[in-house]
């Protein structure tokens, strides 16, 4: 086993008392304190995240665009200059390969973050698919350190360290600024379900921008947040989690995230990898609707876990792909597919087996937990 990778942020991790785990063959902080009291703080303060093991891959060329758009599923020549937008990368069979965001941060730059585990796999297939493109890929995985504020009191704790346009910066969008003095691609993305800002910076300044950051929050309850409430954040939120609710031996319309697929795409004569499958993916799950994501929330109190059953009437009619305590609501939580005859909120008799016992659960539909505006 090699050792995992550091981010510019581990020693400062390490005096702030974090428990470190290796996640994707990084070392990363899973929590500092209570992850219960990091949750909460996102929902109602600010919470700061070391980022630094997503994968950003830059794409460049007169072609960039056209490469883009054959080498994903979403329309992203159409994505404006500073805007980002989601969508995936899958295989020729329509497996999905990893969940992406893609910034255009000029007329022929892209930047594509891929998440940790999957990032050399998505730089692999990139390289692969770039053959006949004017275009170029580089792995760019060690030009940035990468640290998100979020929770309704980041915009006011951005704000007071750029003089950046945060105000027009809508959600989905990207635009260098100097934060606390420090370079940035200032994104309005997250994966809580708050508002909140992404930090694109070189390393060397990452230490700068998260002591200026912690600072400038302290009046406002800001504090530093783990890798396993990132978790129950995006649990609460209905957001999926590759390795989870996303893997290969799922289209994007198994995932129920069809949406995704643009198949109207006029570049490339409207070829893109994956589309014959994709196709007829979109038809199956128009005629016999393929399992459903829905939410399950405990009227008891065990936590069920991914790969735990989903049962109705003595059968099995689902699995379990991520389960939690929510802080939020105050209860276990879980999404799950299950089959379509059991899918819709409220439907009943359904539960989980966990160890031998069937524990009752509500359905109900995704997200568990919304902002309020």
């Amino acid at each position: 086993m090699s050792n995992p990778r550091l981010t510019a942020l581990d020693a400062l991790h390490r005096s702030l008392g974090a428990t470190m785990t290796d996640f994707a063959g990084w070392d990363m902080p899973l929590r500092y304190g209570s992850e219960r009291d990091e949750h909460n703080a996102v929902r109602t303060n600010a919470g700061l995240f070391d980022l630094s093991h997503m994968g950003e891959i830059t794409v460049t060329g007169p072609q960039a665009a056209d490469f883009l758009d054959f080498s994903l599923v979403g329309n992203i020549g159409g994505v404006a200059v500073g805007r980002a937008r989601y969508t995936m990368i899958c295989q020729e069979d329509g497996g999905i390969l990893d969940d992406l965001i893609v910034y255009r941060l000029g007329d022929t730059e892209y930047m594509v973050v891929a998440n940790a585990g999957n990032a050399q796999v998505v730089l692999d297939a990139l390289t692969d698919r770039a053959e006949g493109f004017d275009a170029e890929v580089r792995d760019d995985r060690d030009a940035y350190a990468l640290i998100a504020v979020q929770g309704p009191e980041s915009p006011g704790i951005l704000k007071s360290l750029t003089d950046a346009d945060l105000d027009g910066l809508k959600y989905y969008a990207g635009l260098p600024g100097t934060v606390a003095g420090v370079p940035a691609l200032i994104a309005r993305t997250g994966y809580t379900g708050e508002d909140g800002f992404e930090l694109f910076v070189e390393p060397r300044y990452a230490e700068k921008l998260w002591q200026a950051l912690t600072e400038a929050g302290a009046p406002v309850g800001l504090v530093p947040a783990g890798l396993s409430c990132r978790d129950t954040l995006r649990l609460e939120a209905g957001m999926p989690l590759y390795g989870h609710e996303l893997t290969t031996a799922l289209t994007p319309f198994d995932a129920g995230l069809g949406r995704v697929v643009k198949f109207e795409k006029t570049t490339n004569d409207g070829r893109f990898v994956g589309r014959e499958a994709l196709e007829a993916a979109a038809e199956r799950a128009e005629s016999s609707p393929p399992r459903k994501l829905v939410g399950l929330i405990a009227e008891g109190r065990r936590v069920p876990r991914a790969g735990f059953p989903v049962v109705a009437d003595g059968k099995v009619i689902g699995e379990v792909t991520s389960g939690a305590p929510s802080p939020t609501l105050g209860k276990p939580i879980a999404i799950a597919y299950v089959d379509a005859a059991h899918a819709a909120p409220g439907a009943s008799g359904v539960g989980v087996d966990i160890r031998g016992a069937h524990e009752p659960y509500e359905v109900v539909a995704l997200p568990f937990y919304k902002r309020q505006k």
